[in-house]
Parts: C-alpha cells; sequence; structure tokens
C-alpha cells in the first residue's frame, strides 16, 4: 500500500478505456478523484456505479466516458442529470441499466469470483427492454435468471480515515461501497486522515477495507464536497440545487468545469474558490447531534 497524492493515484492506476467505479451512498462520493480524472484527460471510460449523481454528471460533461453502467442517475432531491441526459440523448454515450438488486448482484459475482449470480425477481420495465439470460437450475426443473459479475479495473472511494497499515474505516450509509471495492482489480483511497497503525482497533464495526486489498491511500480533506462525510461536514445541498441550474446550459456547465476543475491543480486550490463561512457551515452542521 502506498501513501499517493490524488493525482499520482490516478496518474499511476488510471487509464484510458478502463471501467472505473467511484463509490458512495449518498455521502463520502469522492468527487478529488473524479475532478482529476478530468484534469488528467482520461478518454473512453465506463463510469459504473449504482447511483450516478453529480460527479458522474460532470464527469460526462468533461467527456471522459463513452459508456455507464448504473442502476438509478439523478440529482438526488433535485431532479435529472442534465449533462448525463444531453449526451445519451446525443448518442455520445452508451447505457446499461440495471435494478438495484441486478447491479448489487453483479458486484458479488465480480467480489466472490463468480461466472454469473443467481437472481429471484420479478420481471419489470427493464427486462422487457433487455431480456436477463436465464439457466438451468442444477437442482430442479427451475430455470434461474442470472447476471454476469461486475470487476472494475479500479473502484475509487473516500472514507472517513485509515491507519498506516491501509485498513480504511467508514461509518454512516455504506451502500455498495464494500461490494464495489472487494469486486475491484485495485482500491484507490482518499481519507479525511490517516492515524497511526493499531489505533482503531477498537472500531472494528467501522473496518470497510483491510489494508492488503488497497492500492494507494491519499490524505485528501474535503475530498467528498459537495456530498458529505458524516459527522465532518455536512452535504451542500445549496451546490445541488446551483448545479441544476449550471447543468442546464453547456456553457455554463463547460465554465464551471474550467473553473472548479482544469484551471486548478488540486483540492486544496477548489477549497480556495469557496467561501470560508460556507465551508465552516458545513462542519458545524455536521456536528449538530453528534454525541
Amino acid at each position: 500500500m502506498d501513501v499517493l497524492t490524488v493525482r499520482e493515484a490516478v496518474r499511476r492506476h488510471v487509464e484510458d478505456g478502463q471501467n472505473l467505479y467511484l463509490a458512495g451512498f449518498t455521502h463520502l462520493i469522492p468527487f478529488a478523484f473524479g475532478h482529476e480524472i478530468i484534469r488528467q484527460g482520461r478518454r473512453h471510460l465506463t463510469l459504473s456505479r449504482a447511483t450516478p449523481d453529480l460527479l458522474y454528471d460532470q464527469m460526462i460533461a468533461a467527456g471522459v466516458a463513452d459508456r455507464v453502467v448504473f442502476s438509478y442517475a439523478g440529482n438526488p432531491g433535485i431532479g435529472l442529470l442534465q449533462a448525463f441526459r444531453r449526451a445519451v440523448q446525443a448518442g455520445e454515450v452508451e447505457v446499461e441499466e440495471y435494478s438495484h438488486f441486478e447491479l448489487i448482484a453483479r458486484l458479488e459475482a465480480g467480489a466472490a469470483g463468480l461466472p454469473f449470480w443467481p437472481l429471484r425477481a420479478l420481471d419489470n420495465d427493464l427486462t422487457r427492454l433487455r431480456a436477463r439470460p436465464r439457466v438451468k437450475s442444477p437442482y430442479g426443473d427451475e430455470d434461474v435468471a442470472v447476471v454476469p459479475p461486475l470487476c472494475p479495473d479500479v473502484t475509487l472511494l473516500h472514507a472517513h480515515c485509515a491507519d498506516e497499515d491501509g485498513n480504511v474505516y467508514a461509518w454512516g450509509l455504506l451502500g455498495e461501497v464494500r461490494e464495489a471495492a472487494l469486486a475491484a482489480r485495485k482500491v484507490l483511497v482518499s481519507v479525511e486522515e490517516i492515524r497511526p497503525a493499531g489505533s482503531l482497533r477498537n472500531q472494528r464495526d467501522h473496518l470497510v477495507l483491510p489494508g492488503f486489498r488497497v492500492e494507494s491511500i491519499s490524505v485528501e480533506p474535503w475530498a467528498a464536497h459537495p456530498s458529505y462525510v458524516q459527522d465532518v461536514y455536512d452535504r451542500d445541498q445549496d451546490f445541488y440545487l446551483e448545479w441544476d441550474r449550471i447543468s442546464r446550459d453547456p456553457a455554463a456547465t463547460s465554465a464551471w468545469l474550467e473553473r472548479f476543475v482544469y484551471d486548478i491543480v488540486d483540492r486544496a486550490a477548489y477549497l480556495s474558490l469557496w467561501p470560508p463561512e460556507r465551508l465552516s457551515r458545513l462542519r458545524e452542521a455536521a456536528r449538530i447531534g453528534v454525541q
């Protein structure tokens, strides 16, 4: 396990044409990694994720992706992903859509090293568009629907902290973070902080990933903004509303990317563009209710 900057981790391990999974479920979304991938000009990526939201909208607007594998896409609580919608309608991005259950089953198959995962699920609108393959059960006469494994080339995630041995810890809503990490060939992690080896042994219930499965750790406070890190900083709801307005206009979207991604060198420069009182408000809001 290497300790690298986000820039160096992306430079070493993210290549054109890969299948990437930028994990996180409402919080702990690795925006710093996504912005660095845009900044380094990666192309022809497959972006996989159960719930693409603003980060994937920004990456698609920047032209990094040819394909998106997903089970829900939207600006949570606001509406559509406008850049994603334009790209799909223009035929610039191919989509492969699953139900949540199907996509998580694909990750489970990938994590377990299995050739497929059986499903017992009712047909739905998605299956009417794309029929599921079926296999005959070896234990009876039933035909069972199956999905193939999903094994990202790289899963990138953000977490609360890691220790010096690379063990990764997080709490709150984790969604499919662990499955996406265990299914991947490589895992890159950004964290708010690194703590001494052994200092988190009494936090085993928050252990997300053991160090031997981690390729690199990057210390990057605020790497999840505008999403949140529970107990550290709150969700920047104002920006989610702002992005809906910005992303409706391709010129405004490009201008935002120029200012907040292309024209800066790293996350520290990104944070300097936000009013300190706004960041302080988000940090204070996260402390409300913390015992």
